[in-house]
């Protein structure tokens, strides 16, 4: 528990994290004009009762969706790095992701699985799945996506190997195209260890796969 000042609410420690939306006026009125625009583009009527609120939603939904720019994900591992010999396998996995295509500007989603094998320090396993979500909440293709990943905790860590798998469904494929409902992508990136020692490799896929 946090200390209070005598006479104030008590505050729990938990509330320190709530999420807090902020939005640029500014663009939130830019997006908001060109949404008006593309409703009547595509046959809509933006004055009509269940419209008028739209384009500001959207406008700051799409901030929501992209706010991995203005943060850096170097910055959030370095805020939780620390000196440990351990030199075994960390792995936290069903990390959800949730990310837009940047070809259609349509969601996909899935689950990161992220590993990495120690030399000299360790990250808070909070911070693992923030950075996937610095990378995910950006106009994204799922290989990049995975690559981001990697390289940013190869960077900070400087670990004996770093593996990263993603498995995601893209609306893109399911709602348009080639409509295929139950199809999944899978992408993998890896270094050190996990790419040089294949018994490494074989443990962290039969680790996800349990």
């Amino acid at each position: 528990m946090t200390r209070n000042h005598p006479g104030e609410p008590v505050e729990d420690e938990a509330n320190l994290y709530e999420i807090l939306h902020r939005y640029d006026p500014r663009a939130t009125g830019s997006i908001s004009g060109n949404v008006r625009e593309i409703l009547r583009a595509i046959g809509e009527d933006p004055e009509r009762e269940g419209l008028v609120k739209t384009p500001e939603r959207v406008a700051k939904a799409w901030q929501f969706l992209t706010h991995g720019y203005g943060q850096d994900p170097k910055a959030i591992l370095n805020s939780a790095l620390f000196a440990e010999e351990y030199s075994e396998m960390i792995l936290v996995r069903d990390i959800e992701v949730y990310s837009v295509c940047e070809h259609h500007m349509i969601p996909f989603f899935g689950k990161a699985h992220v590993a990495y094998i120690p030399n000299g320090h360790i990250v808070g396993l909070s911070k693992i799945p923030r950075v996937v979500d610095v990378f995910a909440r950006r106009l994204q293709v799922q290989e990049r996506l995975t690559i981001q990943i990697r390289d940013a905790l190869e960077d900070v860590l400087q670990p004996e190997g770093v593996a990263v798998v993603i498995e995601a469904t893209h609306l893109c494929m399911v709602m348009r195209g080639v409509q295929k409902q139950h199809s999944v992508a899978t992408t993998s990136a890896m270094s050190g260890e996990f790419m040089h020692s294949t018994d490494t490799r074989a443990e962290f896929m039969r680790l996800i796969s349990s």
